[in-house]
């Protein structure tokens, strides 16, 4: 980060420097002739006013002006006519001429000439007017007109020197607190209101903040939950590991004929956890889906989902009441998991002789789709739960492992929606989904 906050400081530096320099040559520009005549206080309307008293006065009136002029401003003047000829006696001291015409050749005179021709407005007469002011003069008159400038241009220069300063700042020290905070994420003891105080800035930096808060958030979720789902990963293998072992053992020092009969309680157990990890790998795959997203019709996947479930328990009614045209952009293989997964865990507790309803209707930017059984349902206490890998209600008997709604909330939640589980107040137990029509996130 100083290697930023000196580059940043540096263009600011010599985009100052640049401005400092274009000032001095601009005042160097100012130091020519047309300049001195028309801002010098005894030069820029000396032309005029001795034209008007010459004219209306004449010339001892003229000549007094010029005689004020010089005293007042250490200006001597001389006035020539179109023919070169003088007009009036002028202020010219004799030695100043005779010094002049010897050291014509020396750049060093003791004083600055300038010429201005003007023209009378009044009698269109044309005088050509030479001024020799004295250089300490000049330079006096030079340092009190430019005070104020320089002034200027040093008050501009502090306050651009600390303005690149706090820019500066501003710049860099948003980036060393994102770095920290990027330091602590990958050190996995990132604290979400690390960057608090710059998430509320109204700026590309805030931002940028608050999506790193999000992304944040969002990783440590997603390490929590892996880690978790590795603690119940190796609580739920042990138990039919360990009724493994048992039979096992039961079969090495049973007698042939009993030996037998425990080869169907070895199958069962090795189905189960076959079931179980390839549960656990469905889960796994949920959020490892890498396939771009595309249309989904809804109406023809809940159709197929109704059709195998039927299938698989032709002694239960399931109904499809759908709008016609539903479509979303999503994973068709994850809606269709997820739904399946609700529909048979409602097959687990709905009764014989009660229909389980499968709903889907659009609504404005979202697809509103639920799943209701006629089952006892499950305890308020345990709603908020459900939907946790491996978590079942207590009491429950029904076969499973607890991934089958997991694996629905997450298929859900990858397309950046929501399901929530609730008891349906006629009775029985509904689940249901929120489902945007916009393309997901992960696609």
């Amino acid at each position: 980060m100083r290697s930023l906050f000196w580059r940043i400081l540096a263009s600011f530096w010599l985009a100052i420097t640049l401005v400092a320099g274009l000032s001095i040559l601009l005042g160097h520009m100012l130091n020519q002739d047309a300049w001195i005549l028309s801002r010098h206080p005894g030069l820029n309307t000396l032309a005029s006013h001795w034209a008007e008293h010459y004219e209306q006065e004449g010339v001892d009136s003229a000549q007094q002006f010029l005689e004020r002029r010089r005293q007042r401003f250490k200006i001597d003047v001389q006035v020539l006519n179109e023919s070169g000829e003088a007009v009036v006696p002028g202020t010219f001291p004799r030695r100043a001429a005779a010094f002049e015409a010897r050291q014509h050749n020396d750049k060093r005179l003791p004083w600055r000439r300038l010429t201005e021709e003007y023209t009378s407005p009044r009698s269109g007469e044309t005088y050509l007017l030479i001024y020799r002011i004295p250089h300490p003069e000049l330079d006096a008159w030079h340092r009190d007109s430019l005070l104020w400038p320089l002034s200027a241009l040093g008050i501009a220069l502090v306050v651009l020197t600390l303005f690149s300063l706090l820019v500066t700042l501003s710049i860099t020290r948003p980036l060393s607190r994102l770095r920290g905070a990027v330091h602590d994420l990958g050190q996995a003891s990132y604290q979400q209101n690390s960057l608090a105080r710059l998430a509320d800035r109204r700026d590309e930096f805030g931002v940028l903040a608050n999506d790193f808060n999000k992304m944040g958030a969002r990783l440590q979720s997603l390490i929590g939950s892996q880690r978790q789902l590795l603690r119940d990963v190796s609580h739920e293998l042990r138990s039919p590991l360990a009724r493994l072992r048992i039979a096992l053992a039961l079969a090495e020092r049973a007698e042939p004929a009993q030996r037998e009969a425990l080869w169907p309680r070895l199958t069962r157990e090795c189905d189960r956890l076959e079931d179980l990890i390839s549960e656990i790998l469905e889960l796994a795959r949920v959020d490892a889906e890498q396939a771009h997203a595309e249309t989904v019709d809804l109406n023809a996947l809940l159709g197929s989902v109704r059709k195998d479930a039927q299938l698989s328990a032709p002694d239960q009614e399931i109904r499809l009441e759908s709008t016609p045209g539903l479509t979303l952009m999503g994973w068709p293989t994850l809606i269709e998991r997820a739904v399946d997964n609700l529909v048979r865990n409602a097959l687990r507790f709905n009764p014989v002789g009660q229909p389980i309803e499968i709903s889907a209707q659009g609504d404005q930017d979202r697809i509103l789709l639920s799943v209701r059984d006629h089952g006892p349902g499950a305890a308020p206490e345990h709603l908020a739960r459900l939907g946790e890998p491996f978590f079942r209600a207590p009491g429950q008997q029904a076969s499973g492992h607890g991934l089958g709604l997991a694996i629905a909330r997450k298929a859900v939640e990858r397309h950046g929606g929501s399901l929530v589980f609730e008891n349906h107040a006629q009775g029985g137990f509904v689940a249901r989904l929120e489902l945007p029509l916009t393309k997901p996130v992960g696609g």
